[in-house]
């Protein structure tokens, strides 16, 4: 119980020294480190809308353009924002999080999987379901559902290709450029003393 709380106290003074620290960067520097992960977000919310568009063109959907345009932005952002924050930025400024290649790996993996393919995988369901509702295209029997969507969706892949390869090139450079500022922060002298 005494260990827990000793480790918890250190990360707690841990955590405050690196918040001065970040404090003291310039105004650039400290948006990037505490609000990258929106930059993430946005992405993975227009690739959403990228994915949405295909899939809708791809099953002659014209209906409910809003409707399905709103979760499409919407979700991804929310999830690739929350995912990013928490895997990549929170551990930054804690302390937990102490290797450039660690960084740049989870920001990558966490721009590939939820910033590229999420939005992709979420634009099934949702133009699926109006394509039925709207009887926009004539969907298969029972037996050939799986391979009707992997038919359906193998442009749809190919066309975000792109896309995919942007945001995670795109988060893995912000997740290595988080790291570098925050060594840079580190490396400043603390507030209120005075360099000999």
């Amino acid at each position: 119980m005494e260990n827990h709380k000793a480790s918890t106290v250190k990360e707690n003074i841990l955590f405050d020294i690196i918040t001065r620290k970040i404090s003291q960067l310039p105004e650039s520097d400290r948006n990037l480190l505490e609000h990258g992960s929106l930059y993430i977000g946005l992405n993975a919310g227009f690739s959403g809308l990228i994915a949405n568009s295909l899939f809708r063109r791809t099953l002659h959907v014209t209906q409910a353009r809003i409707a399905a345009g709103l979760p499409m932005a919407v979700l991804p952002f929310l999830t690739a924002n929350v995912s990013y924050y928490t895997f990549v930025s929170l551990p930054l400024s804690a302390g937990d999080l102490n290797c450039e290649t660690c960084t740049v790996t989870r920001a990558g993996l966490a721009g590939f999987v939820l910033g590229g393919l999420y939005p992709i995988l979420l634009a099934i369901p949702v133009n699926g379901g109006l394509a039925v509702r709207y009887q926009t295209t004539p969907l298969p029997q029972r037996g050939n559902i799986l391979n009707y969507w992997i038919r359906v969706s193998k442009p749809v892949f190919r066309k975000m290709l792109f896309p995919i390869i942007l945001q995670t090139v795109f988060a893995a450079y912000l997740g290595s450029r988080q790291y570098k500022l925050l060594i840079k922060a580190l490396q400043l002298p603390e507030p209120g003393l005075e360099m000999p």
